[in-house]
């Protein structure tokens, strides 16, 4: 869906007048995305006539025109980025309507194109992403979060839309995004700064500086950097609340026939622990500030070579939660601490690009860490699980939760914990000359990618025998490594049966292996003694202060490749492996035994990915295109001991599409069917630990649009798609079982056999089941008028962005909770006035203070309790620029 709508990027050289634009030709060797444009030149043609100069993308790692590109690409180009003045992720995503995506805060979001969502993903140790992300040449995808990079001099945004597994690979399953930022430029001094100043309804004030600059060094070397700072205003309200745990047991007046002893029907929660937040009660808590830097060199080093080194840096902190509670009111939530939350990444990148006689040589390398860390209420799951037990005493009562002295203390958790991730890429490609009838483009791809994993869920004064062992105070730890390896040769090759008509057909060879290692679970009390059955002694201390013999330590690797467990039950040796354990974890339970010798558990494989396409242009401005395409997503491990690993799934595309251009007006589409097959989905499974396990098949079909139209002062943009996605079988969901059956069809009101009730309980979402987060329809568009004004040019704006209910899980039971995303309509507006170098804008977003509902949860496996996160409420501001 290639559209010239978000095309609208002049590449004219810094001294090009407005009445005689022109088009900078790239020095030999050079990447035609390195040529910035000139913002005099953009302001002066502003909705006169479409762009002389089209935008340059290079999707297809070519540099090509958008229009003759054969595959679904929109591309948000630099002035359309000042325009509606987009800076992060959610943005940029309200002008794409195939991208959809879930979000806990800022730098933790999940990504979905074209359907291709079943929800809960993000997991440190889940699924790997469907969608890939491209910082340039370089792939900057990460689980538990999308890098939110802050948009500012950047050259443009492409969004490829279906499969991309042959140039782009593992999780570009579903579609891939690239953010291209704005190169150094040889023999021209220039630089801008731009300030913003806004309030947000029922929240503070934010704003945000930036500045860019552009020198040259010498006649083959320049110079390109820029700054930012950032600070986007809370508006969610801590307010008053208080909690009341089960305190001491309370009994029925007499006990049933066998006993004759009082019944335990409940407690009593006026003589339990009693809490408030009083403490932390505050209005508009989630407060994000995000600063950083680009900086890169370009150095010509003949007429042939290239050479761009580069280096991003980026640092957020957040205090505060971005959702409200459905139980209290807009915009309002009841937390009960102090929650600080680090992100920041720092990538450096090298991009080579040349000649060897007449094909093109690019070598891109990066290599990108990422630590984040945080601090999180945990109060729900006490809650929860309080009201649960409240028959049996509640938590007081039925666990364990005591000091060391025996006392009560307060049962609440809060976790602690983050990420260490990092990641090398490297690709390696060579492209023959692009004007021969018959062409090639292919290479080698190696990525290792690591994630050093803690979670730390704390109770405070909790004792040491009932806590993870060796970390007194911690009711639970995950403390593990994993690695993502990929390594991949690909090729294309098209070739020109006509002039007109264009084959084109590719593949990509893959493998990986994937590995995680380390600890997942309680502790156990050394003098905790349980019988044959694994059953508690009489007598016996309790094994941790939730009473599991099964989970943490229990699960640790023995000597003799047993489980503590089992070999306390067997009466075989219980000395626990503890060479080569990861520091900070008592023993290791997510591993592989082999010759006395614990290995990472491993997901590991290989096969082939394709995309075949033909493509016929008629005439200029016309061109029709027919696309099969196969993307994949690796497999990968369960965190939780004992559970089976989940092999990958793939995604096979088939698309028609047009790309046409009639004078001012463009119209860009395509119409696709797409089968799933045997989905990863995850759940909230034992323990609130998330499960991913392979389901049956889904079927997408859909089709999406973009149109554009300049003429006389006025652009008209706009784009939409339609999606049907749905389960094409029943989807159960069994832990222990990686395929389990469930090919029972149900029928309300029908009777069924004891087998039967079992079959159905297995099944979490029924045949025919909607996917979850992606809305059946999304659309946004936008009218921008521009007309003379004194020594100036002065502009009026609208945008409308509408998006469709879509459910927010894909189990039954879970989308009974969490309910359905409802619907909504977006309108911005925008008036301002441009002089010489300088320009100032006043501008305000969701105008109708819509609360669109960018995703919905709860946090725990039993909790009740929804989670809604919220866009950005009514946003009012000014923003001034100079450029010189």
């Amino acid at each position: 869906m290639g559209s010239a709508a978000f095309a609208q990027v002049s590449t004219s050289p810094a001294d090009a007048t407005p009445e005689s634009p022109t088009t900078q030709s790239p020095a030999p060797g050079t990447n035609a995305t390195n040529v910035t444009s000139n913002p005099a030149v953009q302001q002066a043609q502003d909705g006169l006539v479409p762009d002389e100069t089209e935008i340059i993308i290079t999707a297809t790692k070519r540099e090509e025109n958008l229009q003759d590109v054969p595959i679904s690409v929109q591309a948000i180009g630099t002035r359309r980025l000042d325009q509606l003045n987009i800076s992060n992720f959610e943005d940029y995503t309200k002008q794409l309507p195939s991208v959809s995506f879930q979000t806990a805060a800022p730098g933790f979001t999940t990504v979905y194109m074209r359907g291709v969502a079943t929800g809960g993903d993000g997991n440190h140790t889940g699924s790997l992403p469907s969608v890939g992300f491209y910082l340039d040449e370089q792939p900057v995808t990460t689980i538990g979060g999308t890098l939110d990079v802050h948009i500012y001099d950047i050259a443009r945004i492409e969004s490829l839309a279906g499969p991309q597994g042959t140039l782009y690979g593992a999780s570009s399953q579903a579609g891939t995004i690239r953010i291209i930022t704005n190169k150094p430029e040889i023999g021209v001094t220039a630089g801008r700064v731009d300030a913003e100043l806004n309030s947000v309804a029922h929240g503070g004030v934010g704003g945000s500086l930036e500045g860019m600059i552009n020198l040259p060094i010498s006649d083959r070397m320049a110079f390109r950097a820029n700054v930012f700072y950032q600070r986007d205003a809370g508006y969610i309200d801590n307010v008053f609340g208080e909690r009341a745990y089960c305190g001491s047991k309370v009994f029925g007046p007499d006990g049933d026939d066998d006993d004759l002893l009082p019944d335990l029907i409940g407690c009593d929660r006026t003589d339990g622990i009693q809490v408030d937040n009083a403490a932390f009660v505050d209005d508009d808590i989630n407060v994000n500030k995000t600063y950083g830097g680009r900086a890169a060199l370009k150095i010509d080093l003949d007429d042939n070579w290239t050479v761009t080194p580069q280096i991003m840096h980026q640092n957020s902190k957040t205090r505060g939660v971005w959702f409200f509670d459905d139980r209290l009111g807009d915009l309002e939530t009841q937390r009960f601490r102090e929650e600080p939350a680090k992100d920041k990444f720092t990538q450096a990148a090298l991009t080579v690009e040349g000649k060897v006689g007449n094909f093109d040589i690019t070598y891109a390398g990066a290599y990108m860490h990422r630590p984040n860390s945080g601090v999180s209420d945990y109060t729900d799951y006490a809650d929860a699980y309080d009201a649960y037990y409240e028959s049996v005493g509640g938590i007081a009562n039925y666990q364990y939760f005591v000091d060391d002295a025996g006392g009560p203390i307060d049962i609440r958790q809060y976790i602690t914990g983050g990420n260490n991730f990092k990641k090398l890429s490297q690709e390696l490609r060579v492209a023959s000359p692009q004007e021969n009838a018959l062409r090639f483009i292919g290479g080698l791809f190696y990525q290792r990618q690591s994630n050093d994993i803690l979670q730390e869920y704390r109770v405070d004064d909790l004792a040491a025998d009932l806590s993870v062992n060796g970390r007194p105070g911690i009711l639970w730890l995950t403390k593990q490594k994993r690695i993502d390896r990929d390594y991949a040769i690909f090729g294309e090759l098209s070739f020109d049966v006509t002039p007109q008509i264009t084959l084109t057909g590719g593949g990509r060879y893959y493998k990986f292996d994937n590995t995680v290692f380390g600890f997942a679970g309680f502790g156990r009390d050394p003098l905790f003694i349980q019988d044959a059955d694994g059953d508690p002694l009489p007598g016996s201390p309790p094994p941790n202060a939730v009473g599991s013999t099964r989970t943490g330590v229990a699960q640790c690797f023995t000597v003799d490749g047993d489980s503590l467990r089992e070999s306390q039950i067997g009466g075989t040796d219980t000395t626990l492996i503890l060479d080569g354990k990861l520091d900070g974890t008592p023993c290791i339970n997510v591993a592989t035994f082999e010759n006395g010798e614990l290995k990472p558990k491993a997901s590991k494989d290989t096969g082939w990915t394709y995309r075949f396409n033909g493509t016929w242009k008629p005439r200029d401005g016309l061109m029709f295109y027919a696309t099969r395409s196969k993307g994949y997503r690796p497999g990968g491990i369960n965190r939780q001991p004992g559970l089976a690993p989940y092999n990958a799934d793939f995604l096979i595309n088939n698309e028609l599409g047009w790309k046409t251009t009639f004078g001012p007006f463009r119209w860009n589409g395509a119409i696709y069917h797409q089968v799933w097959e045997k989905f990863q989905f995850s759940f909230l499974g034992e323990n609130s630990l998330t499960v991913v396990q392979n389901g049956r098949d889904a079927r997408i079909n859909g089709i999406e649009t973009d149109i554009n139209y300049t003429a006389g002062g006025l652009t008209l943009n706009a784009a939409a798609a339609f999606t049907d996605a749905k389960t094409k079988d029943n989807i159960c969901g069994v832990a222990a079982d990686p395929e389990p059956d469930c090919d029972l069809i149900l029928v309300e009101d029908d009777p069924l056999t004891v087998e039967d009730e079992e079959e159905r309980d297995e099944i979490v979402a029924p045949k025919g089941t909607r996917l979850p987060i992606t809305p059946k329809f999304k659309f946004s568009a936008t009218a921008r008028y521009a007309w003379n004004m004194g020594a100036g040019r002065a502009h009026a704006q609208a945008g409308l962005s509408y998006q469709g209910s879509a459910r927010s899980a894909l189990r039954t039971d879970d989308q009974a909770i969490t309910g359905t995303l409802r619907s909504y309509a977006l309108v911005d507006l925008f008036t301002g006035y441009t002089w010489g170098n300088y320009n100032v804008e006043l501008f305000g977003t969701n105008i109708f203070d819509k609360r669109n509902e960018l995703s919905r949860g709860v946090g725990c496996s039993i909790c009740t309790n929804v989670r809604i996160y919220p866009g950005r409420p009514r946003t009012f501001g000014l923003r001034a620029g100079m450029k010189f």
